[in-house]
């Protein structure tokens, strides 16, 4: 019999806040980090979702002004993100440190002939590992936008298999002239404020933000919260390099594997975190896949409305707000939503309800065609 694996703590930093219970609270309010930003110099300002940078050196010299070290802004944002976990958990020689982004310190590149040491994402992770005293060597989950949640099924996978007793997971992107230009190529940027599933859908807004977990097969039944990973699943669909498969394909897979793992019905499934992108092709794809698994009426919501589209750091932060949404009985409504944009019935939800979360399918969808999905379930 497997080990069970739990995520008993968590933590982000966004533009909503920079804990858990900040950003929950703007939450419930509809509130949202995407506004108009200007990044680009010879560029008009775009709708994106960033973090003040005031107010995150203000919170960064709160907790470490005794360091005289050099933090890049992505730097800053992942050590807040995770010091109050590294607080109330021992870090061990069994306990692994996993980092997921898709960019890392990219930023460090402009106007510099020479590749930057900080830009490997090596470097960032042994940083932030050797800043909180791990004594393993850090993992790096670099995968498109599915990697947040795949670094949730690394850590599962690789405690189940006794290599680690515990894990600290960390994700974190930050918005920069390269991801902007890299999105602008695809012709992916929206003109507003993104509106996932919408009719009126036309594109994504990119987002920064950081998030942590501690996950751990040692729940001792003291914590405040336990979630157990009960299923997981990673499919490419090798359609595209960056056009999801017009069946679903992959996302279809990973979704059936991670149940049929979880050993759970799709009656069962109380909530969808979705990846939702507001993209044409995304967005249909996802309504595809979820009918061909019967889960159209499973309640259903993207978070891209509220902090845009993160990276790296999506799938993680993503679920963090879907287990408060368990613990708080409460459905937030996918922002923005108005007027079903695709072809197949999906039950988005449009307003907060209040509802009992037991199990949860948070799932996320990339670049290069793939696909990853986690179950949850609230204990």
């Amino acid at each position: 019999m497997s080990k069970e694996i739990y995520i008993t703590d968590y933590n982000c930093i966004t533009p909503l806040g920079f804990n858990v219970d900040s950003n929950w609270n703007a939450l419930l309010e509809g509130q949202s980090g995407v506004a108009l930003h200007k990044i680009i110099d010879n560029q008009e300002a775009f709708y994106a979702s960033m973090i003040d940078s005031d107010e995150l050196n203000e919170e960064f010299n709160r907790f470490f002004a005794q360091h005289t070290t050099d933090f890049t802004r992505l730097e800053k944002m992942l050590l807040l993100s995770l010091q109050p976990l590294v607080e109330k958990h021992t870090v061990s020689e069994s306990t692994a440190f996993i980092l997921s982004t898709t960019k890392g310190n990219i930023s460090l590149l402009k106007n510099q002939p020479e590749l930057p040491e900080g830009v490997y994402l090596s470097k960032l992770a042994e940083k932030i590992a050797y800043f909180f005293g791990f004594k393993t060597k850090p993992i790096i989950v670099s995968n498109a936008c599915v990697s947040g949640v795949m670094a949730i099924s690394v850590a599962k996978n690789m405690i189940q298999a006794g290599k680690y007793k515990d894990a600290f997971v960390i994700a974190g992107d930050e918005l920069s002239e390269f991801v902007i230009s890299g999105f602008n190529s695809f012709q992916a940027i929206g003109s507003g404020p993104c509106k996932p599933y919408d009719k009126n859908r036309n594109g994504i807004n990119i987002g920064e933000a950081a998030a942590a977990a501690y996950i751990t097969s040692m729940s001792t039944g003291n914590e405040k919260f336990r979630f157990k990973v009960l299923g997981d699943s990673a499919v490419n669909d090798a359609n595209h390099i960056s056009g999801p498969s017009r069946t679903g394909d992959g996302l279809y897979a990973s979704i059936r594997n991670a149940m049929t793992e979880a050993k759970v019905s799709p009656e069962q499934i109380d909530f969808i975190s979705a990846h939702g992108t507001a993209t044409l092709y995304n967005d249909e794809m996802e309504a595809i896949a979820f009918n061909r698994l019967d889960l159209q009426h499973i309640p259903l919501n993207s978070m891209k409305g509220y902090y845009g589209h993160c990276l790296g750091a999506s799938g993680l932060l993503e679920s963090i707000i879907s287990m408060e949404s368990a613990l708080h009985s409460t459905l937030l409504p996918s922002k923005n939503f108005e007027e079903t944009g695709v072809t197949q019935p999906l039950n988005i939800i449009r307003e907060n309800q209040t509802a009992d979360i037991k199990y949860i399918l948070k799932t996320a969808s990339g670049f290069g065609g793939c696909n990853a999905v986690v179950v949850l379930e609230k204990c």
